[in-house]
């Protein structure tokens, strides 16, 4: 027995491969694309195709992962770079009491597992971002970042690139 939540509202490709205990809404998934087990996926989100995330990741509104993104386990993006519970009248904040704040991973870029990505950041195209790093501005093409706050430490080119 599979547990998904799909609102009515998700464009599936062909090919898209979906594990239990998915929640789906308003987004566009591109054709053979892998989605694990606990992950959300919100609206106004584009994934590309041939995607992979993996299980426990959160990719939240104003997303735009392009072909062939490899997603790690436990991988958290932001859109909001200053949240609030509630507004300066002490209410409750809507949507209409923020912004998103936009963030793309280009084409073939990988996010290893228990990153975090801050929004308005875009990590460049053949990038990898390592395991647990705090991702805070833009990463450009064909780097390696890791670390807290994550700093390059190669380029994926590189034949030693570790």
């Amino acid at each position: 027995m599979k547990f998904q939540r799909i609102a009515p509202d998700v464009k599936l490709g062909t090919g898209v491969r979906i594990y239990d205990f998915v929640n789906l809404y308003g987004c566009t998934i591109g054709d053979n694309t892998l989605i694990g087990t606990f992950v959300e996926v919100q609206k106004n989100v584009t994934v590309g195709k041939l995607c992979k995330i993996s299980s426990h990741s959160f990719v939240c509104e104003g997303v735009t992962l392009e072909d062939e993104v490899f997603i790690g386990h436990g991988v958290m993006f932001i859109n909001d770079i200053y949240p609030r519970a509630t507004t300066n009248d002490g209410k409750l904040q809507s949507q209409k009491d923020w912004r998103v704040i936009e963030t793309r991973v280009k084409r073939r870029a990988s996010v290893g597992s228990n990153a975090t990505i801050l929004g308005g950041v875009t990590i460049g195209e053949n990038a990898l971002v390592g395991a647990g790093s705090v991702v805070t501005r833009d990463v450009t093409d064909y780097a390696i970042v890791a670390g807290v706050p994550a700093r390059v430490v190669g380029d994926v080119r590189d034949k030693n690139a570790s």
